[in-house]
Formats: structure tokens, sequence, C-alpha cells
């Protein structure tokens, strides 16, 4: 056997191995995935069942507000700032838990989980959003210029009213998820988004 066909076979037998070693991390990566959707579906139920809890055992120490000694009356309001600082640490825990999506991203995306897992993806996501939009906004800011300025054509024109359609379009739905994942972007900056998006319609369509 020639020396080039030997050392062939070799790489071979490596590649071989690393395949099978593949393999046998892709069949643990699928188990690990059907582990977590398994402990999210039971962390989801166990938060609803806090939930509820947390209201009736708040009602129940309501009735307890009278009559008490000074002791019981300290005992009792501590369980209460308890009670009423557990649903800040609940969400916190939902935040990285699979939810039903709004009616906007419900009519876009349909059932699509758009909860990002970690705290690492989550910020890449808005980093994201972020470059989208300065890139975007670059763009559209320098045909806004040749049209204003050098060029005077419908159809520019139009592209450019397509633009920002699409543009804020999805503006909108990348803002939508950055909210469902814990973003504090503020109603009246979505909003109007919304109303941009629908002007321009109305520019791309007049």
């Amino acid at each position: 056997m020639s020396k080039g066909l030997a050392a062939a076979l070799q790489e071979w037998k490596i590649q071989e191995k690393e395949f099978h070693q593949l393999q046998e991390s892709h069949r643990l990566y699928l188990q690990k995935l059907e582990e977590v959707s398994k402990l999210q579906k039971y962390v989801a139920g166990s938060i609803a069942h806090q939930k509820k809890n947390l209201k009736d055992n708040l009602k129940s120490l309501k009735k307890f507000s009278k009559g008490l000694t000074e002791e019981e009356n300290n005992v009792v309001e501590e369980t209460k700032e308890r009670i009423r600082n557990m649903p800040n640490l609940i969400l916190q825990m939902e935040t990285f838990l699979p939810k039903k999506n709004g009616i906007y991203l419900s009519l876009v995306l349909g059932s699509v989980n758009v909860n990002l897992p970690t705290k690492d993806a989550k910020a890449e996501y808005k980093d994201e959003y972020e470059r989208f939009k300065l890139y975007v906004t670059v763009i559209l800011f320098l045909l806004s210029f040749i049209c204003c300025f050098f060029v005077n054509y419908r159809f520019l024109d139009a592209l450019l009213n397509f633009l920002l359609v699409w543009y804020y379009c999805t503006l909108t739905i990348r803002e939508t998820i950055l909210i469902s994942n814990g973003s504090r972007i503020k109603g009246w900056w979505v909003f109007h988004h919304y109303i941009t998006t629908f002007l321009s319609g109305v520019m791309l369509t007049w």
C-alpha cells in the first residue's frame, strides 16, 4: 500500500471517529433539549400555582388584621411584605420562560416562541436591533438626499417609501420581541413607529 493511500485511510479513520463522537454529542443535545422543554413546562406550571397561592395567602392574612398582639402583628406585616415582593421575583423568572405572544406578534409570527433563553442572547439581539436601525437609517438618509436634490423619478420615490414601510414594520416586530424579553422600551416609542408605518404606506400608495 502506498504512503499516500495509507495516509488518506488513516485520515478517514480519524474523521470517522470524530463523526461518531459528533453523533453522540448530538444525541445528548437532543436529550437535553427534551429535558429543558419538560422543565420549562414544570416551572411554568409551578409559577402559575405560586401566583394563585400568593393571592389566597394575602387574602387570608387580611382577615387577621385586628385583635392581634404586637408580636403577631409584626409577623403578619412581615409576611405580607414578603408576599408583595414575590411577584417581582416571579416576573424575573418568567422573562426566561416561553410565553404566549401578544396580539401583534401572533398576527405576524403565529405561535412561534420569541423568548430568548439567556441574558447574552437578549443582549446580542438588542445590539443587532441597534445596528439594524443605524445601517438602515443611513441608507434611507442617502436615498432621501438623492431623491430630493439629484434625481426626481417616481420609481426611486416609490422605492424610498417601500423601504420606509419595510423598515418601520420590521422595527415594530423587533421592538415587540425585545419587550417580550424584558426590554424597557417606552410605549410611545413603539406607537409612533406604528403611526409612521401607516403614513409611509399612505405615501407609497398615494
